[in-house]
């Protein structure tokens, strides 16, 4: 599996599996999770996808309960999470409404909390989760930067950011912002031509895709664009799934797809799509069936 560097002088790799689901299996014991983990790293995937509110606040516990029973494995992978949306469950029931939150206060809460619930003494990546109409850049930025500095955070970064948020945010920092995670799939590709994926490659930031089966919407029905995945899945001898992801993985930018399922044997499957022939006319046959017309 290839490794990637990232600013802030992590290094991830090419894949990622997110554990948005975890609390959703049936068994969620930790032997059941590091089954997960483990047939993860067979394959090379170490990084491992998180946030604060997957789960209702809970599913960061149960890769914590994981890793304190399974010495050693800490250091085997990395860890990405992320803070600011403040839902009324779990830990935040007495919120009024939903809602984000990026002052200093809340990131350094968050920060404590999700360290103690992993029980690590380090997060690798922290990502703002969603952008703030009330953030201030300077507090937030500075909020980043001391965590950095303090140790509990390698790198810092965020999700669903447009090139504007990006630019706001880091503009009051000192730390380089490592990538945005937003979403990206051949059911979600506005992003290739909406100015998000461009402003990343100008400033050389490889993007980190959540749902890029679309949810798993894209194995489903039976137009244009299924069987399109069907007839390159065919002709490479594998299945829909890994042809969506080979689609991702061929585009300069140099997306990181964060595959999320609690299937074992879905899980060792994902490096399959790093075996898929993905040339240019391939990606763009997927593209035009995505679009449901030929490019103009």
């Amino acid at each position: 599996m290839e490794r990637i560097s990232l600013p802030g002088g992590i290094e991830f790799s090419r894949i990622v599996y997110g554990m948005w689901r975890v609390g959703d299996d049936d068994d969620t014991s930790p032997a059941h999770i590091r089954a997960k983990i483990e047939a993860c790293l067979e394959q090379g995937i170490t990084t491992i996808d998180q946030a604060d509110i997957y789960g209702g606040y809970t599913a960061e516990a149960l890769l914590g309960a994981c890793l304190k029973e399974s010495p050693g494995l800490r250091d085997r992978i990395e860890i990405v999470t992320k803070c600011d949306i403040v839902a009324p469950v779990g830990r935040y029931a007495d919120a009024r409404v939903k809602h984000y939150d990026t002052s200093a206060a809340h990131i350094s809460r968050s920060i404590d909390t999700s360290l103690s619930e992993l029980g690590t003494d380090r997060i690798d990546l922290l990502l703002i989760h969603r952008p703030d109409p009330l953030m201030d850049h300077l507090e937030t930025g500075s909020a980043l930067d001391d965590a950095v500095k303090s140790g509990k955070v390698r790198a810092v970064g965020v999700s669903n950011f447009r090139p504007w948020d990006w630019s706001l945010l880091q503009s009051g920092m000192e730390t380089p912002l490592s990538t945005n995670q937003i979403e990206l799939s051949l059911s979600a590709h506005d992003a290739f031509v909406n100015g998000d994926i461009a402003h990343l490659q100008q400033h050389a930031i490889r993007p980190m895709a959540w749902s890029p089966l679309g949810g798993g919407a894209l194995m489903g029905g039976d137009g244009e664009l299924r069987q399109a995945l069907s007839k390159v899945a065919m002709q490479n001898d594998t299945d829909e799934a890994a042809v969506a992801i080979a689609w991702l993985l061929a585009h300069p930018s140099g997306i990181l797809p964060v595959m999320g399922t609690n299937r074992i044997d879905r899980i060792r499957a994902f490096s399959d799509a790093l075996n898929v022939n993905m040339d240019r006319q391939t990606w763009f046959e997927l593209y035009t069936a995505a679009l449901g017309r030929e490019v103009a």
